[in-house]
């Protein structure tokens, strides 16, 4: 297994407020409680951890019930008996996409267990907590997976499964349908150790968060990942404080967050998530359905939930009494989280990251302190017949960032008579000199003329490489085989200009390199690199 780093600063989409959270630039710092960099702080953190011991016993009760029903290998449960005993957690999560979800969700586990047994090997007992998003109600993000077919093109596989609009996915169970789109998959993967563990785990009578903790159980059991499942009611009557608040303080706190919103703005920072003047940071549940609650403009002494209105004291008196009734928006839910769980940090991908520095002020408001967040592993996994033809065609990881097109296009380039390649390196060498040397001479001859010059340079330049592009094109156009290998590298490394790892399904790679894959990559990942790994199987 071959590996290279390529900085996010060259991947496209890769947004400032990330960079700099990676990059410790000085004017994001203020937004995050600790660096990027999980080793240079996670002892003093640890040092400083305090957490409600009768809490840690009522959660660890839970938790051992959820696992054991989701069949937890008996390293699970002892890495249970370890949190019930004392232990701090790494934490992440994703909502529960259909048959695992992206590959990024392999990496996200993958983060938990490494830096866990970073922190346990320094003398910090440590356990990997994953944090199953079963509350989302967005059905359209999670009932689809995208499997590469024989060609490399992705093929969406979807789920007819359906329940009451917006209500959370959780409550959405499989029928027979579920069995037909396990089909479709075993087709396009191959029977397997993998495509065993798709049919014990997807069938029908589960619903999308059970499916995604058996088939989590069965992949990361021997690695110790504990699996969370937040819709428990024991769990929404221990987080019942944090919704009473949310609801108390809700002026303040929106103002909070209204005030957060405006500063990463004014240090040129995107805002995740809308916040508006009568935004709360709780959900309820009517009728199956997951609505949020609105401050009305009346001080906050009235509430909305769809169209009923709710004095506040009665929305008070419902959280106190049916606490299993509400859930956090994505501001409080790592809050919740880590009121929960002795977070030492929390792992996730560029979009949380965004979110944690929106949620810090949540975080001061309710708890008195904010949890780091720490980049996952983020990696393309390049297949043996795709190196054979990056190696084949001497192209970077870079040139296939832009799409098919231009992958085309430098492919085309590369396949030019070695004599037409020289002359268009000779010209190109000679264009510049000339143009050099003529721009140094005018810009003697009158100071003024020099914007000229490089204007006339840059144009030359731009129309030889653009004869340069169609010369390439018209290359591929006589070789049908070396334009379907470009279609075929971008399918399979950067599908539909996106990273590998949020398009294609992470159960593809165990299919074809087997569960062992899991701990190769455990084994590539390095908590200190922050950039994109390349790993050439």
């Amino acid at each position: 297994m071959k590996s290279q780093c390529v900085p996010f600063s060259q991947i496209p989409h890769s947004s400032r407020l990330f960079l700099d959270f990676l990059s410790g630039a000085p004017s994001v710092q203020r937004f995050y409680p600790r660096s990027a960099r999980f080793d240079s702080w996670f002892r003093e953190a640890a040092s400083g951890m305090q957490y409600n011991s009768a809490r840690r016993k009522q959660v660890a009760a839970v938790l051992e019930e959820q696992n054991t029903r989701w069949n937890a290998s008996a390293t699970v449960l002892q890495n249970i008996s370890r949190l019930r005993a004392g232990a701090a957690a790494v934490v992440t999560g994703q909502q529960v996409g259909l048959f695992g979800g992206p590959l990024f969700v392999l990496f996200k586990a993958i983060t938990a267990v490494k830096l866990a047994a970073e922190a346990s090997y320094s003398g910090i007992d440590c356990v990997p907590v994953f944090w199953l998003a079963t509350e989302d109600h967005d059905l359209a993000e999670v009932n689809h997976a995208s499997i590469p077919g024989p060609d490399g093109a992705l093929q969406k596989l979807t789920t007819e499964s359906r329940g009451i609009e917006y209500s959370p996915v959780v409550r959405v169970s499989f029928g027979n349908e579920i069995s037909a789109a396990v089909q479709s998959a075993r087709e396009l993967l191959g029977e397997s150790e993998i495509t065993d563990c798709l049919g014990e785990a997807y069938r029908p009578g589960e619903n999308f968060g059970s499916a995604f903790a058996r088939l989590l159980a069965r992949i990361f059991g021997e690695l110790g990942v504990i699996l969370l499942d937040p819709s428990d009611p024991e769990l929404h009557r221990m987080a019942q404080p944090l919704y009473r608040r949310a609801i108390e303080q809700a002026p303040e706190l929106n103002e909070a967050c209204l005030a957060r919103g405006r500063a990463l703005e004014g240090a040129s920072y995107h805002q995740q998530v809308k916040v508006t003047g009568s935004s709360t940071l709780l959900f309820a549940v009517r009728d199956g359905a997951r609505i949020p609650i609105q401050q009305r403009t009346n001080g906050a002494e009235t509430f909305s939930v769809g169209r009923e209105t709710i004095p506040r004291a009665d929305l008070l008196a419902q959280v106190d009494s049916n606490p299993q009734d509400f859930s956090p928006n994505v501001l409080l839910r790592p809050v919740v989280q880590d009121y929960l769980l002795p977070t030492l940090a929390y792992a996730g991908g560029p979009a949380e990251i965004a979110y944690f520095a929106q949620a810090g002020v949540v975080y001061e408001a309710l708890l008195g302190k904010t949890t780091p967040i720490v980049h996952r592993f983020s990696a393309t996994i390049v297949p043996e017949k795709s190196s054979r033809l990056i190696e084949r065609y001497k192209l970077n990881f870079t040139d296939l960032l832009h799409g098919p097109e231009k992958v085309r296009e430098i492919i085309g380039q590369r396949m030019l008579p070695q004599h037409l390649q020289e002359a268009f390196e000779k010209a190109e060498n000679g264009l510049a000199a000339s143009l050099t040397s003529i721009h140094h001479a005018v810009a003697a001859l009158d100071l003024t003329l020099a914007g000229a010059a490089e204007k006339a340079r840059n144009k030359m330049i731009y129309q030889l490489n653009k004869l340069r592009s169609r010369a390439g094109r018209a290359e591929l156009h006589r070789n049908e085989i070396v334009s379907r290998h470009a279609e075929f590298l971008s399918a399979t490394l950067f599908p539909n200009k996106a990273l590998q790892e949020r398009e294609v399904a992470g159960i593809y790679f165990l299919a074809q390199n087997g569960v062992g894959l899991l701990g190769e990559l455990y084994e590539a990942f390095h908590t200190d690199c922050l950039d994109h790994q390349v790993i050439s199987l």
